[in-house]
Protein backbone atom coordinates (compact mmCIF):
# COMPACT_ATOMS: atom_id res chain seq x y z
CA UNK A 1 0.00 0.00 0.00
CA UNK A 2 1.28 3.01 -1.13
CA UNK A 3 0.86 6.35 0.73
CA UNK A 4 0.31 9.99 -0.96
CA UNK A 5 2.81 12.72 0.59
CA UNK A 6 0.88 14.83 3.19
CA UNK A 7 0.11 18.11 0.94
CA UNK A 8 1.07 20.44 3.91
CA UNK A 9 -0.67 23.82 3.73
CA UNK A 10 1.42 26.89 2.43
CA UNK A 11 1.67 30.12 5.02
CA UNK A 12 -0.81 31.71 3.34
CA UNK A 13 -3.19 28.72 3.44
CA UNK A 14 -2.50 28.19 7.25
CA UNK A 15 -3.41 31.93 7.65
CA UNK A 16 -6.53 31.44 5.78
CA UNK A 17 -7.67 28.22 7.67
CA UNK A 18 -6.38 29.85 11.26
CA UNK A 19 -9.08 32.78 10.40
CA UNK A 20 -11.98 30.29 9.19
CA UNK A 21 -11.80 28.39 12.57
CA UNK A 22 -11.62 31.66 14.41
CA UNK A 23 -14.67 32.64 12.26
CA UNK A 24 -15.92 29.31 12.88
CA UNK A 25 -15.19 29.81 16.79
CA UNK A 26 -16.06 33.08 17.57
CA UNK A 27 -18.96 34.65 15.47
CA UNK A 28 -21.46 31.85 16.72
CA UNK A 29 -20.13 33.25 20.08
CA UNK A 30 -20.57 36.39 19.54
CA UNK A 31 -23.73 36.23 17.31
CA UNK A 32 -25.03 33.69 20.90
CA UNK A 33 -24.19 36.25 23.34
CA UNK A 34 -26.14 38.76 22.04
CA UNK A 35 -29.51 37.13 21.61
CA UNK A 36 -29.06 35.79 25.17
CA UNK A 37 -28.38 39.24 26.50
CA UNK A 38 -31.44 40.54 24.70
CA UNK A 39 -33.89 37.90 24.47
CA UNK A 40 -32.22 34.92 26.63
CA UNK A 41 -32.36 32.90 23.61
CA UNK A 42 -29.72 30.95 21.96
CA UNK A 43 -28.69 31.19 18.40
CA UNK A 44 -29.73 27.66 18.03
CA UNK A 45 -32.76 28.98 19.10
CA UNK A 46 -32.83 32.08 17.10
CA UNK A 47 -32.00 30.30 13.81
CA UNK A 48 -34.99 27.61 14.22
CA UNK A 49 -37.51 29.96 14.88
CA UNK A 50 -36.22 31.95 12.27
CA UNK A 51 -36.06 28.97 9.46
CA UNK A 52 -39.98 28.14 10.56
CA UNK A 53 -40.79 31.95 10.64
CA UNK A 54 -39.92 31.39 6.74
CA UNK A 55 -41.62 28.31 5.25
CA UNK A 56 -44.73 28.27 4.09
CA UNK A 57 -47.58 28.84 7.00
CA UNK A 58 -44.80 29.38 9.49
CA UNK A 59 -44.91 25.29 9.07
CA UNK A 60 -41.76 23.39 8.63
CA UNK A 61 -41.32 19.11 8.57
CA UNK A 62 -38.91 18.62 11.78
CA UNK A 63 -36.77 16.26 9.17
CA UNK A 64 -35.97 19.74 7.16
CA UNK A 65 -35.62 21.89 10.13
CA UNK A 66 -32.60 19.77 11.27
CA UNK A 67 -31.24 19.38 7.64
CA UNK A 68 -31.44 23.43 7.33
CA UNK A 69 -30.39 23.65 10.49
CA UNK A 70 -27.48 21.53 10.36
CA UNK A 71 -28.71 20.09 13.46
CA UNK A 72 -29.36 16.01 14.06
CA UNK A 73 -32.88 15.30 14.59
CA UNK A 74 -32.16 14.48 18.46
CA UNK A 75 -30.44 17.98 19.02
CA UNK A 76 -33.54 19.42 16.99
CA UNK A 77 -36.07 17.66 19.50
CA UNK A 78 -34.26 18.99 22.63
CA UNK A 79 -34.19 22.93 20.78
CA UNK A 80 -37.88 22.46 20.10
CA UNK A 81 -38.93 21.22 23.28
CA UNK A 82 -37.23 24.48 24.99
CA UNK A 83 -39.12 26.65 22.31
CA UNK A 84 -42.63 24.77 23.30
CA UNK A 85 -42.50 24.88 26.53
CA UNK A 86 -41.91 29.16 26.15
CA UNK A 87 -44.96 28.80 24.04
CA UNK A 88 -43.13 29.80 20.54
CA UNK A 89 -43.36 26.56 18.58
CA UNK A 90 -45.80 23.66 19.03
CA UNK A 91 -45.31 20.29 17.14
CA UNK A 92 -48.31 19.46 14.95
CA UNK A 93 -48.82 15.94 12.72
CA UNK A 94 -47.87 16.47 9.10
CA UNK A 95 -51.67 16.59 7.25
CA UNK A 96 -49.89 15.26 4.37
CA UNK A 97 -47.50 12.43 6.06
CA UNK A 98 -48.82 10.96 9.07
CA UNK A 99 -45.57 9.64 9.94
CA UNK A 100 -43.88 13.02 10.15
CA UNK A 101 -44.30 15.97 12.15
CA UNK A 102 -44.27 19.83 11.74
CA UNK A 103 -42.77 22.50 13.92
CA UNK A 104 -45.50 25.40 13.87
CA UNK A 105 -44.82 28.63 14.90
CA UNK A 106 -46.81 30.18 17.25
CA UNK A 107 -48.53 33.94 17.58
CA UNK A 108 -45.89 34.49 20.71
CA UNK A 109 -43.20 33.06 18.70
CA UNK A 110 -43.82 34.93 15.45
CA UNK A 111 -43.66 37.90 17.95
CA UNK A 112 -40.37 37.12 19.26
CA UNK A 113 -38.72 36.97 16.02
CA UNK A 114 -39.81 39.95 14.80
CA UNK A 115 -38.65 41.67 17.99
CA UNK A 116 -34.95 39.61 18.15
CA UNK A 117 -34.44 39.93 13.76
CA UNK A 118 -33.76 43.89 14.59
CA UNK A 119 -30.56 43.08 17.15
CA UNK A 120 -29.77 39.93 15.38
CA UNK A 121 -29.41 41.72 11.90
CA UNK A 122 -27.38 44.45 13.28
CA UNK A 123 -24.57 41.85 15.39
CA UNK A 124 -24.64 40.18 12.17
CA UNK A 125 -24.07 43.72 10.04
CA UNK A 126 -21.62 45.12 12.23
CA UNK A 127 -19.66 41.38 12.76
CA UNK A 128 -19.60 41.17 8.97
CA UNK A 129 -20.99 43.31 6.38
CA UNK A 130 -20.25 46.64 7.99
CA UNK A 131 -16.18 45.46 7.85
CA UNK A 132 -16.51 44.94 4.09
CA UNK A 133 -17.20 46.65 0.74
CA UNK A 134 -19.99 45.60 -1.82
CA UNK A 135 -16.95 43.83 -3.64
CA UNK A 136 -15.80 41.69 -0.82
CA UNK A 137 -19.29 41.00 0.44
CA UNK A 138 -20.00 39.34 -3.37
CA UNK A 139 -16.58 37.44 -3.24
CA UNK A 140 -17.75 35.92 0.66
CA UNK A 141 -20.73 34.64 -0.95
CA UNK A 142 -19.28 33.00 -3.60
CA UNK A 143 -16.19 31.70 -1.45
CA UNK A 144 -18.72 30.56 1.51
CA UNK A 145 -20.67 29.62 -1.24
CA UNK A 146 -18.01 26.57 -2.64
CA UNK A 147 -17.04 25.89 0.77
CA UNK A 148 -20.85 25.06 1.37
CA UNK A 149 -20.89 23.18 -1.64
CA UNK A 150 -18.08 20.86 -0.95
CA UNK A 151 -19.45 20.56 2.21
CA UNK A 152 -22.28 18.43 1.03
CA UNK A 153 -25.38 19.92 3.03
CA UNK A 154 -28.52 18.13 2.24
CA UNK A 155 -30.01 21.72 1.99
CA UNK A 156 -28.85 24.77 2.63
CA UNK A 157 -30.70 27.12 4.90
CA UNK A 158 -32.46 29.96 4.10
CA UNK A 159 -31.26 33.50 3.57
Amino acid sequence: MSEEPVKWLNEVEAAAWLNVWSLHVWLPNRLDAQLKEDFGISHYDYFALAQISMAPEKKLRMSELASVSDMTLSHLSRVVTRLEKQGWVQRIPDPDDGRSTLAELTDSGWELVQAAAPGHVAEVRSRIFDTLNAEEVAQLNNIAGKIVDALDPPRKARA
